[in-house]
């Protein structure tokens, strides 16, 4: 049985996330993440205006009368969602807390992609790969997918990036779209980030909570490192405190953006209690406007 309150969640983002997809995504996500290319559908009678080059020799020599070859887009995707669900996805300042951001995320992409007939896959990770569910289509599989991401219980408390990135690669999965959803609070996952991006068409998503990026001048503040346990208590009251803390989250966020810029991996940031539904209408406009170009 589901525990009351978490069916009430996944209904929540059932209906609100569906609602985004009918509404503005749906379309947008089918003309950015195009099939793999082109398949062969049938051989048919030439017809005037038809490509030569499309001309099928070998039919046309047996019948004595020109046929051609038709093919159409290849549109079935495989999308698969690296999810970090270690401790600090836990924090949240507002009325969410990243992890439950990072399901939100993912329900509105996995709503999209199934809409368009893809296929959805999910690797769960911490310091180690603690959860890995295939590809597969439908809605009951989207919300499975939901389900396990709300309730997930991590026997690791640390992050290891690389753990996901070397566990999706010895997958035997065709190219997919892979969307990386972490706060990025590692080191280390460079090398095979890049291998990733060069097989799979891989989409970074980073989640920050506001207290992450600038704190409130509310006076004694005991700032706790959920993943190493260190504590350290500081004045918010001070000016130049609250400035150097909001640097240092600038510099760590323009390093992280750097990064991904010069790997070529789109990058969209997420802000948890923004409308992250934008973000990702921005990133899809810019995207289709370099494919277009």
């Amino acid at each position: 049985m589901i525990p009351k309150e978490l069916a009430k969640k996944i209904r929540y983002i059932e209906i609100y996330t569906s609602k985004a997809v009918n509404d503005v995504l749906a379309g947008r996500y089918q003309s950015v993440f195009k099939g793999r290319g082109m398949e062969f559908e049938e051989v048919r009678e030439y017809a005037p205006g038809d490509e030569i080059r499309s001309i099928d020799w070998n039919v046309t020599a047996r019948m004595g009368r020109p046929f051609v070859k038709r093919f159409v887009e290849e549109r079935e995707l495989s999308i698969m969602f690296l999810v970090d669900l270690s401790a600090s996805g836990s924090f949240g300042s507002v009325d969410k807390t990243k992890n439950e951001v990072a399901a939100e995320l993912c329900a509105l992409l996995a709503f999209s992609a199934i809409k368009n007939n893809d296929k959805v896959g999910l690797i769960a990770f911490t310091d180690e790969v603690e959860m890995y569910i295939p590809p597969k289509k439908g809605t009951s599989h989207v919300l499975r997918l939901i389900r396990e991401l709300l309730g997930f219980k991590p026997r690791a408390i640390k992050t290891d990036i690389s753990a996901a990135l070397d566990y999706l690669g010895r997958l035997r999965l065709k190219r997919a779209v892979v969307f990386l959803v972490s706060d990025f609070i590692a080191e280390g996952f460079e090398r095979p980030l890049r291998v990733v991006a060069k097989r799979h068409d891989l989409i970074a998503l980073s989640i920050n909570d506001p207290r992450e990026m600038e704190l409130p001048a509310v006076g004694l503040i005991e700032l706790k490192d959920t993943e190493t346990g260190e504590q350290i208590l500081i004045d918010s009251r001070d000016a130049g405190g609250r400035q150097r803390y909001a640097a240092a989250a600038k510099e760590r966020r323009a390093a992280l953006q750097a990064m991904f810029r010069s790997m070529s991996i789109d990058h969209v940031e997420v802000i948890s209690g923004h409308d992250y539904v934008r973000n990702l209408m921005v990133f899809f406009r810019q995207r289709e406007r370099r494919r277009a170009a």
